[in-house]
């Protein structure tokens, strides 16, 4: 006990003793700093998927690419996306524990997470094994594709431990300010994933089994990588295999602020998968249509994401060392920076809408819906920054229930509200799409009222 105690003022001493940037430098430098490994390494994730859309989409035809999304990746999304909601808890506690300079707490917070991650990994892996044909039927699925997304989806869970793992140890890593190495990580992954695209799908015409087998190996060499980094550190955040455990304690307050976001983020998933539904009821075409405008559309959702992360530790940060001047400009500084970026993407995706399509299939009926798709929505991104950048704020002060409930009023309830009502009185693409802009606009009305006027760093009222 003596031991560990004096381990532990001995970290704390070395991290006093370095200068932290995200509380000390220039705003937003620091943002962008934060932000480029982030958005590249969420670009280097999301090309797990989209290496397998675009190989298996040019290589095998318009049902494999609709088997290796569509359906099975909104299923995909519901459940990992809920498991990463959950560990946005772990990197706000670590990102306020490590701002205060607390080692022993930090410690805590990195072992119990490790755990969780190990103990969801198994509960997922199981549960998406066993009900994947039945979620896959409940959606509508067209019979042509429902074999290969079964067996996909079936693969996928299988390795599924290795995707939880790296996004939570690279949640760490972002906790403390360290964005670089998980995208060096994600590099090395992705393009290894690659690679075994390339061997299992063409060189072994393994089809939709081989992408989805090349995927879980690249995951479990990401999550190899960063347990090693975690393990070498001598920093506070320092994993060591013996210490892996729940703490009580801990584990509460991680799930505690992290819950909101999980259940935010299936309730997003589940209203996508009702609109998943409405598309699969108009034919393999516009699946597969949907399934490219899906990858073509990460793009923004890879810089908004990214924004938001960096906003969280951010704020985390310099709200655990009580710098809230520093949180304000930071707030306003993300959210300039992001709109910049959102109509700089905008304008490129409208006018090459053809070019991005043709990537993922040579299908001339498939690309024509696709434009028409991408034509519609990405004038309407603008709409959603707000939620991102707000909820990315609040979160990282731990503030995380009432924005989950303004999400899933605004976005998920109105959302089904649309699909219900308005779709059955035209059933087509447009239609089932404009539920997008339309719960974007409602929900970031609301996190500006509610940040501005009600919330704890509320702006009118605020003493000067």
């Amino acid at each position: 006990m003596e031991e560990n105690t004096k381990k532990t003022q001995k970290q704390t001493e070395n991290v006093i003793g370095k200068e932290n940037k995200i509380v000390t430098g220039v705003i937003w430098q620091q943002l962008l700093l934060f932000f480029f490994p982030i958005l590249f390494g969420t670009f280097f994730q999301q090309l797990y998927n989209a290496a397998d859309a675009v190989i298996v989409g040019r290589f095998v035809g318009k049902e494999a690419l609709s088997a290796v999304g569509g359906g099975t990746g909104t299923l995909i999304q519901l459940l990992v996306g809920f498991f990463v909601g959950l560990s946005s808890g772990a990197t706000v506690i670590i990102s306020q524990y490590y701002g205060a300079k607390r080692a022993e707490m930090v410690g805590y917070a990195v072992h119990t997470s490790i755990a969780f991650s190990l103990v969801a990994g198994v509960g997922m892996m199981i549960v998406g094994v066993t009900a994947a044909p039945w979620a896959l039927r409940a959606m509508s699925t067209p019979e042509d594709i429902l074999g290969p997304s079964t067996t996909y989806i079936r693969i996928y869970f299988l390795g599924v431990i290795g995707n939880l793992i790296y996004n939570m140890g690279a949640g760490i890593l972002r906790a403390v300010g360290d964005s670089k190495r998980p995208l060096y990580f994600l590099i090395v992954s992705c393009l290894t994933n690659i690679v075994l695209d390339i061997a299992f799908v063409i060189g072994l015409h393994m089809g939709v089994a081989g992408a989805a087998l090349a995927t879980i190996l690249s995951q479990a060499l990401s999550a190899v990588l960063v347990l090693w980094v975690l393990m070498r550190t001598k920093d506070m955040h320092r994993l060591e295999l013996r210490k892996i455990r729940f703490d009580g304690r801990m584990f509460h307050r991680i799930i505690r602020i992290g819950l909101p976001a999980g259940l935010q983020s299936v309730m997003y998933t589940s209203s996508n998968i009702l609109i998943q539904s409405s598309v699969n009821a108009l034919g393999t075409d516009t699946v597969a249509a949907w399934t490219a405008y899906s990858k073509i559309d990460s793009l923004f959702w890879m810089i908004v994401n990214a924004f938001g992360i960096a906003i969280t530790t951010f704020v985390g940060q310099n709200y655990g060392a009580g710098k809230m001047d520093r949180v304000h400009k930071g707030v306003r500084t993300c959210m300039g920076i992001t709109a910049g970026a959102t109509v700089l993407l905008s304008v490129i995706l409208y006018n090459y809408a053809s070019i991005c399509y043709q990537l993922f299939t040579t299908d001339a009926q498939v690309v024509v819906i696709g434009e028409q798709i991408l034509h519609f929505l990405v004038p309407t991104y603008f709409t959603y920054i707000a939620i991102e950048i707000l909820s990315g704020t609040l979160r990282g002060i731990g503030d995380s229930w009432l924005p989950m409930i303004i999400c899933c009023l605004g976005i998920c309830a109105l959302r089904v509200v649309w699909i219900l009502t308005a779709v059955p009185l035209k059933n087509d693409i447009l239609t089932i799409v404009f539920s997008y802009p339309l719960t974007w606009t409602v929900t970031s009305i609301s996190f500006i009222v509610y940040y501005l006027f009600f919330s704890r760093l509320k702006i009118v009222g605020r003493k000067r």
